[in-house]
């Protein structure tokens, strides 16, 4: 048995070095150890009922769908309009056009659900416009970056969706806990700009304000998203609709408001369906490579194992927490959020609940580490979309992500110090 385990992890770890997806490299380890305990036969008969169970759930049909919804959000130009916006009434502020894009971001974020869908599309929208009005590249990419992760705090969050899914703790609680750890990152952000552009004033010149008439005339273009929103979160947090139901209804009015939209492009249809299956392929084939993986950790019982050694340890329940929360944030460094979620939460969340911690506030705490990964080198993935999505070097975007990690840890205290930040909704709208 032990033998299997050192393989499947040594197998799982070179295919991950080598660039395999990672969603194969979880299926293929996971059957290489399933083979070695139980022979061909138990990997053919889980090869052919995993993919099936996996996929077929009617709750995962909330991915597609707010995926859907973000990308007739993209392709309708709802999030352009919301920069420019927000530009127009905060540019001529010190940093004004950084904290525009934070605020826009928020507002991709609560029709998104996808933090690397907010990155590309604000790297596109927002760095050439910084551009016009010499801000610092470093400045640019950093925010555009570190605020797309917001997509997967503020809700709808797929990531906090498929927690829900793989824990059974209800979807719409972890939705509005989102919200206030979403605000308070952002207010953050606002913070560490005003602060960064006020010691380096070569980074952020200031510009002319706009007129009156031309705050007004972007102001009207906001509309679409503020239906979209308000639709949508009225609709779960009033009962009407499930999160699950939400995402096929909020694409509905998302596909209606690209209707009427004048610069959505040519095949702009065909463009939303394509970049939606390829998203969804990824993530369905990341659960059903996890799900296989997971088979593998339940014949072995590494979860049990794990649970009861940690639980012999003569150490608190917080120092356990924070040796769980530093693994997260390793991992982040090398590896994928998704994967990183499916292959830990089976292990992480039973032992996080025998340590007497909320299930929706550990949700939280996860998807906090989730966007610090996001951001941090090596891996940094949406560093890595806003690099290629703005022709910005790899470096110089990384360098502008630091005083911003710096608020991502400091709300991270937050949340463990005050667990209220994420239950208080909750409990309140129970």
């Amino acid at each position: 048995m032990t033998s299997a385990i050192i393989v499947t992890v040594g197998s799982l770890l070179a295919f991950l070095i080598i660039g395999m997806p990672v969603g194969f490299a979880l299926g293929v380890s996971g059957s290489i150890g399933l083979w070695m305990i139980n022979g061909l036969e138990l990997v053919s008969g889980i090869l052919q009922t995993t993919p099936h169970s996996s996929a077929a759930s009617f709750v995962l049909t909330a991915v597609p769908m707010f995926v859907l919804m973000a990308e007739y959000a993209t392709v309708s130009g709802m999030t352009r309009d919301a920069f420019v916006a927000a530009y127009r009434f905060l540019g001529h502020i010190k940093g004004g056009l950084a904290i525009a894009c934070v605020l826009a971001s928020a507002g991709m974020a609560a029709v998104s659900g996808s933090s690397t869908a907010s990155a590309a599309t604000m790297a596109k929208a927002a760095i050439p416009e910084m551009r016009k009005y010499n801000y610092d590249d470093a400045l640019s990419a950093g925010v555009v970056g570190v605020a797309g992760t917001l997509a997967i705090m503020i809700p709808p969050s797929i990531i906090l969706i498929l927690y829900g899914i793989m824990t059974e703790v209800s979807i719409g609680d972890l939705l509005i806990a989102g919200i206030i750890p979403g605000i308070v990152t952002a207010v953050g952000y606002f913070i560490s700009i005003y602060f960064w552009v006020r010691k380096k004033p070569d980074i952020a010149p200031t510009i002319e304000p706009f007129s009156r008439r031309e705050r007004m005339d972007a102001l009207k273009k906001v509309w679409p998203m503020l239906v979209l929103i308000t639709a949508v979160l009225v609709g779960i947090y009033s009962g009407a609709i499930t999160p699950t139901e939400a995402g096929a209804f909020g694409s509905f009015i998302a596909f209606l408001i690209t209707l009427t939209a004048r610069n959505k492009g040519e095949k702009w249809l065909e463009k939303v369906l394509s970049h939606t299956a390829t998203t969804t392929a990824m993530i369905f084939t990341i659960i059903i490579g996890a799900m296989v993986f997971g088979y593998f950790l339940t014949y072995t019982q590494v979860t049990q194992n794990l649970i009861g050694f940690v639980g012999g340890l003569n150490v608190s329940n917080w120092v356990i927490l924070c040796i769980i929360i530093a693994i997260y944030l390793l991992l982040g460094m090398f590896m994928d959020q998704l994967a990183i979620l499916f292959l830990t939460v089976p292990l992480t969340f039973p032992l996080a609940m025998s340590l007497g911690f909320d299930p929706i506030w550990f949700g939280i705490i996860i998807t906090k580490t989730a966007e610090i990964g996001l951001v941090t080198p090596p891996l940094g993935l949406n560093i890595y979309v806003v690099s290629s999505s703005a022709d910005v070097p790899i470096e110089t975007a990384f360098k502008g992500t630091g005083r911003l990690l710096i608020v991502e840890f400091i709300v991270l205290l937050l949340l463990l110090l005050f667990p209220k930040i994420a239950t208080w909704l909750p409990q309140l709208m129970s």
